[in-house]
């Protein structure tokens, strides 16, 4: 026991040393950010003398303010408008240069985008967050929105009042309200969103009460109502050092209690169904029974006596007659009498690894969920293995369990899917996602289909129909961009290896083959964007190829034999950053990209060479519209943008409205074109982190947004 309190004691200690160094990291980062302004600053006032503390203190207001600093000249024919201090020229065209003014106002678009469905669950870092509704709904989460999902009627609602992540759910025994807890999270203007749980309706999704702001710190990890006493409490626990324990009585918003839980993580907490006063959580070495008295609450730890003590308590439930049931990261399963802190049965070696979600049944029985053997198994009342069902290996770990009608069961897996099945068949997946970092997307340009190429190495082709991928391949290369051939028939996918890979159609119609794909090096850096040029009167069907690399180069290829055959012909040299985005004219015989310092510049597709006459550009009409920073769609940036705020810019096909993806989680919506400085926009929320990239269908009935850290794809109505 002495030597395990010492280990117990130098792991906390190690810990703490952890969050010391990321507080000297964060300050370190802050610190050099300022020495980087201030080097700017002594550089842009150094003709004028050494800066005065007046003069720093303009010139700072002045950067901040730099991105809405516009300027014209209608004789000129260009506007300039700054980023970080940097000038961005973009010239007028010649029919604008006469009629153009930078005072003239933009009415926001009549279009108006709807959230239609969200693609992917959070499986991956959340556990206890899959329920079946009696609406026939399952309810989870995914970034920052909270899904309805029935699977029968194909339909999705959504509750959209958080702001940032959501990471833990419980539901009310009245089966109707539901408390959702989130991450602390931080505004477009810097301001702290802090964390707190929204206790909500999930009939007519109103808020009804919000929970413990500024009194959670980082995040809700937990929560849950109890259930003895008809719900009037809720209890939650934060991720603060010692993960605080706080119960609620939510409908007056008051804390009545707090404790320091634990130093360790706290991975669960439940109220007894039997007795309204007594708490369970684990977690990383503890078990712990607590009871509320009065302002007050008591620990009686779990005591494991003769039995393994696992590294972790994963999860708990309750059996019929009250006895507590947890799963650990050894593979067993301890029941603990009704009330008490000892072990009274055991289920040594229940799973092959850690089991990480217990699930009792109406009829008593209980499910039980692993990790390391992925399996779904089945006890009896005595505990008895019965049956079990194993998830297919490409799906992970079980995460969580949650009984459906009848036989039926929801499992939520780690690499963020959800599966419906039963022991007496399988398991098919109904909700199926992303599991890192997601920047690659691009639609059909015929039929209602996109993809999507991510850090998790998987390429998706989804229905927009059916919410479903067609297929899904694993490539050897994490990705980072994707781009259909004008034809449908080919998919380029650009990896951050630097490795240009495509695959061939089989079906023209339908869908992509699941051929192995073809590889061809380009760079030693990875793939920023890639795109087909766009045929000209259909005569030449994709001709030529671009892509934008992180090496500051863009490499043009030749495409023949209906997209099967590439030849390098070009490599545009004269970035001084990584290219970031890229259009193609009408007539395909231009490029024009930007890149991470903001410049723009354009090129001869044919071989590459770069343009400096802006007459030769400034008439040009551009088949695309992704590049972030041209005369047509400025006005999107913010005040006090710094240049990286905006990720992705997309044009709808009928050229009526614009819709970009920011560095905040929002999609926004602009009347085409956006010229005007600072235009106004619908704004959406539903991401949590980065919005990394957008695009309208071919027929512009919906528009598709990913997220960067979210990993979630967001299916928009436009109306």
């Amino acid at each position: 026991m002495e030597m395990d309190d010492r280990l117990s004691h130098l792991e906390q200690r190690v810990q703490l040393q952890e969050d010391e160094i990321q507080l000297l990291k964060a300050a370190l980062a802050d610190a050099l950010r300022r020495l980087g302004c201030c080097e700017e600053l002594t550089q842009t006032h150094s003709r004028k003398g050494a800066p005065t503390k007046e003069r720093l203190s303009t010139a700072r207001r002045e950067m901040a303010d730099s991105c809405s600093r516009t300027t014209s000249t209608s004789k000129d024919g260009y506007v300039r408008m700054f980023l970080r201090g940097r000038p961005v020229t973009m010239h007028v065209p010649d029919q604008r240069r006469d009629s153009y003014s930078l005072d003239h106002k933009v009415a926001l678009p009549e279009r108006k985008l709807k959230l239609q469905w969200v693609y992917g669950y959070r499986g991956r870092d959340c556990r206890s967050n899959l329920y079946l509704l009696p609406t026939g709904e399952i309810v989870y989460f995914n970034a920052s929105v909270v899904v309805l999902y029935n699977v029968e009627e194909q339909q999705q609602r959504h509750y959209l009042g958080h702001n940032d992540d959501v990471k833990c759910l419980a539901v009310h025994p009245d089966m109707v309200t539901i408390a959702t807890g989130q991450v602390a999270g931080t505004s477009k203007d810097g301001k702290l969103l802090a964390p707190h749980v929204r206790v909500w309706d999930s009939v007519s999704l109103n808020t009804l009460h919000v929970i413990g702001m500024g009194v959670f710190d980082r995040a809700v990890t937990c929560v849950a109502f109890s259930k003895s006493n008809g719900g009037t409490h809720l209890c939650a626990v934060d991720d603060a050092n010692d993960h605080i324990l706080s119960v609620w009585d939510w409908q007056k918003e008051k804390q009545l209690a707090d404790v320091k839980c634990s130093n360790d993580s706290v991975l669960g907490a439940v109220f007894h169904p039997m007795e309204a006063n007594l708490i369970v959580t684990c977690g990383k070495s503890h078990l712990n029974f607590w009871t509320i008295e009065g302002n007050t609450l008591t620990k009686r730890q779990g005591l494991f006596e003769k039995h393994e003590k696992p590294k972790y308590v994963l999860c708990i439930a309750f059996a019929e007659n009250g006895d507590a049931i947890t799963g650990d990261s050894s593979g067993n399963i301890y029941i603990w009498a009704k009330g008490g802190n000892r072990i009274s049965q055991v289920v040594a070696g229940a799973h092959e690894g850690g089991i990480f979600s217990v699930c009792v049944l109406k009829d008593g029985r209980l499910v039980s969920g692993g990790g390391k053997d992925r399996k779904v198994v089945l006890w009896d009342h005595e505990y008895h293995k019965q049956s079990e069902v194993e998830v297919p290996e490409a799906f992970g770990p079980v995460r969580t369990l949650a009984e459906g009608k009848q036989e039926e069961l929801f499992v939520g897996t780690t690499r963020n899917a959800i599966l419906q099945g039963s022991f007496s068949g399988t398991l098919t997946p109904i909700v199926q996602g992303h599991t890192d970092e997601l920047w690659g997307l691009d639609v059909h340009p015929s039929i209602e289909q996109f993809v999507t190429y991510g850090q998790d190495k998987q390429v998706h082709l989804w229905d927009t129909n059916s919410h479903q991928p067609l297929w899904s391949k694993v490539i050897e290369d994490p990705g980072r961009s994707a781009g259909f051939h004008p034809s449908g028939t080919v998919l380029a996918v650009g990896t951050m290896t630097g490795r240009l890979l495509q695959s061939v159609h089989i079906n023209k119609v339908i869908k992509i083959s699941k051929l192995p794909f073809c590889i061809s090096t380009n760079s030693m850096h990875w793939s920023e964007c890639i795109l087909y040029s766009i045929p000209v009167l259909f005569l030449i069907d994709g001709a030529y190829l671009a892509v934008g690399s992180h090496d500051n180069f863009v490499y043009i290829y030749a495409v023949s034999e209906d997209g099967r055959k590439y030849s390098r012909v070009g490599k545009c040299t004269g970035h001084s950053s990584f290219v970031t985005h890229l259009d193609w004219s009408t007539n395909s015989q231009y490029i024009v990209t930007n890149s991470g310092d903001y410049e723009i510049l354009f090129w001869e597709a044919s071989n590459g060479k770069h343009i400096t006459s802006a007459d030769t550009v400034r008439n040009l009409e551009w088949a695309t519209s992704t590049c972030v920073l041209s005369f047509n769609v400025f006005g999107i940036w913010p005040d006090g943008a710094d240049g990286t705020d905006i990720n992705a810019v997309c044009r709808s096909n009928d050229r009526g409205v614009l819709a970009t993806g920011d560095d905040f989680g929002k999609v926004h919506l602009f009347s085409n074109p956006c010229s005007q400085p600072r235009a106004p926009s619908h704004v959406y929320g539903g991401h949590s982190s980065h919005v990394t990239n957008v695009a309208f269908l071919h027929d512009d009935s919906h528009l598709i947004s990913t997220g960067g850290k979210d990993t979630s794809i967001l299916q928009w109505a436009l109306a």
